[in-house]
């Protein structure tokens, strides 16, 4: 099976310029990552200088922040204003400049991994207020495939370098950043609701998945539902079946890769797994409400 964000999206270093700067917020790396069983946590390919190497029995200091998401598996993370936690699905934390820290999943589980790295003087500000603190880097969000599609956003803009990136990516940054802060502060969220989240897992497995030919009823099996009981559920909690979901987000990236990317209406049809061009056109003519050929002239 395909993984999407992991063949087609690695790690993505970027730059930023003097302007960058003064818009207050520049993202240097993307990244997500799936660490199996046995597999060590990072690789050469995933830093582009020693100061971003990390290796579990050892301290690293950065220079810049990092929201690091964990949506599978467990493992620990230490810090030295914070100390030592377990990390379970659901969890995230921030790294901070200048604040040693450590990190890794544990041997026999792996991870799966979201990050993006950032330096402004937006967060610093935010950090002198006391919006963020070093003393309390960890926030037990829950799963969440809203904050998952962001990160693949930011993927999606760092791999596609439109015009102006880092100003979108410090958009999405911010974002992320009102939407964990706003999430770690909500009381009333129910953490052991297994129904809940079984549906946000699925949700979180169809955004990684988008260019696969898994279905939703490989999703169903993998998240441990009958698919009669995940279809109802699903759109209990949600408003729409699991089938119509899935194609909203499919539908979705073909819209950017028709704005974005020089890849043709039968090519995009292709990667995002619909029947046939024809198919496609018609399921997007109805969410969207133009034809792709109206947006293209290559069809």
């Amino acid at each position: 099976m395909k993984d999407s964000f992991c063949e087609d999206f690695p790690i993505k270093h970027l730059k930023e310029n003097k302007r960058d700067i003064l818009w207050g917020l520049a993202v240097t790396s993307i990244g997500y990552k799936k660490i199996g069983p046995n597999e060590p946590l990072q690789t050469e390919s995933d830093f582009n200088d020693d100061t971003h190497r990390l290796y579990p029995e050892r301290r690293r200091i950065l220079k810049e922040y990092q929201l690091l998401y964990i949506t599978e598996g467990n493992g620990v993370f230490e810090s030295r204003s914070f100390g030592k936690i377990d990390v379970s699905p659901g969890m995230m934390f921030l790294l901070f400049p200048d604040e040693w820290h450590t990190y890794h999943p544990y041997i026999n589980t792996g991870w799966t991994q979201f990050w993006i790295r950032f330096k402004g003087t937006d967060m610093d500000m935010r950090v002198q207020n006391g919006f963020f603190d070093k003393s309390n880097p960890m926030f037990n969000i829950g799963l969440n495939d809203e904050l998952v599609g962001l990160f693949g956003g930011a993927l999606d803009v760092a791999q596609y370098k439109i015009a102006h990136y880092q100003q979108t990516l410090a958009g999405i940054v911010n974002y992320m950043l009102g939407m964990v802060y706003s999430l770690s502060k909500d009381d009333i969220r129910k953490y052991d609701d297994n129904i809940v989240d079984r549906i946000c897992k699925a949700r979180i497995m169809m955004h990684e998945n988008i260019e696969s030919n898994i279905t939703v009823q490989d999703i169903s099996a993998a998240v441990g539902c009958k698919y009669s009981s995940f279809r109802k559920n699903f759109k209990k909690y949600t408003g729409i079946s699991p089938m119509a979901y899935f194609q909203y987000l499919k539908i979705r990236r073909a819209n950017f890769l028709l704005w974005m990317s020089k890849m043709t209406i039968k090519e995009i049809a292709c990667r995002l797994n619909f029947y046939s061009p024809d198919y496609f056109s018609t399921k997007f003519r109805k969410k969207i409400g133009k034809c792709p050929s109206d947006l293209r002239s290559d069809c």
